[in-house]
């Protein structure tokens, strides 16, 4: 496991190796998708459990990562 943002973690066993939220199996990837959809911070937390400030965390980082700037992902060697 290795956290590459405030509260996103990386884990080759957890969900591929996709980011998600510490502590969770939830997805940066969905999160985003959530909202897109239409869900609202409290829906979404209240639906799967998290904290507002873990919503806030996947939208820092996706913005991190399409500026390219402060958030960098190597890649992970299976051990």
């Amino acid at each position: 496991m290795k956290e590459i943002a405030p509260r996103i973690i990386i884990d080759p066993k957890v969900r591929f190796g996709k980011p998600t939220i510490k502590g969770t199996r939830i997805t940066v990837e969905e999160v985003l998708g959530f909202l897109v959809g239409g869900m609202d911070f409290e829906e979404i937390r209240r639906e799967y459990g998290i904290k507002r400030e873990d919503v806030i965390a996947t939208i820092n980082y996706a913005a991190s990562f399409l500026k390219g700037e402060e958030v960098r992902v190597r890649k992970l060697i299976k051990v």
